[in-house]
């Protein structure tokens, strides 16, 4: 089975925008995380992205990406986010139960993210889900797709 990890939690009271890593959250079942512009926000209750994913804007120079630059709640590394379909469940650390509710989404204007990251990844390689079993999250949790 393949384990990967929380890099980052990252929070944010306004939706848009660049969200700020934190040393744990609480996600609550049907609504998402305590303290989230998206909380209770239907089926776009956390979303996560791929640590390898924001290596590729690394990569085109910009270096000075901080966690919850893309708007992401959970920054993932070691697992394979895009290689997950809808109704794939994640448990996150020993309490916590995602299900994804969808992949990418779709931007309508460009918003304070892609402004200040040149560009964002969110839309192509983001990954949004419900949570079904609540708990606390912290960075190094190990998160594994449920068989």
């Amino acid at each position: 089975m393949v384990e990967g990890r929380i890099e980052a939690v990252c929070v944010s009271a306004e939706k848009h925008v660049q969200k700020e890593a934190v040393e744990s959250a609480v996600l609550v079942p049907g609504k998402g995380i305590e303290g989230d512009a998206h909380y209770g926000f239907g089926h776009r209750q956390v979303s996560l992205l791929a640590d390898e994913s924001v290596d590729k804007m690394r990569e085109k120079g910009l270096t000075d990406l901080k966690p919850g630059a893309f708007g992401e709640n959970l920054l993932t590394r070691g697992i394979d986010l895009l290689a997950l379909d809808i109704g794939d469940r994640l448990r996150v650390g020993s309490q916590v139960l995602l299900e994804v509710s969808q992949v990418g989404k779709e931007c309508v204007d460009r918003c304070a993210i892609y402004y200040a990251a040149g560009d964002c990844i969110m839309p192509r390689e983001g990954i949004f889900a419900r949570v079904i079993e609540g708990g606390v999250v912290t960075p190094g949790d190990a998160v594994r797709v449920e068989e």
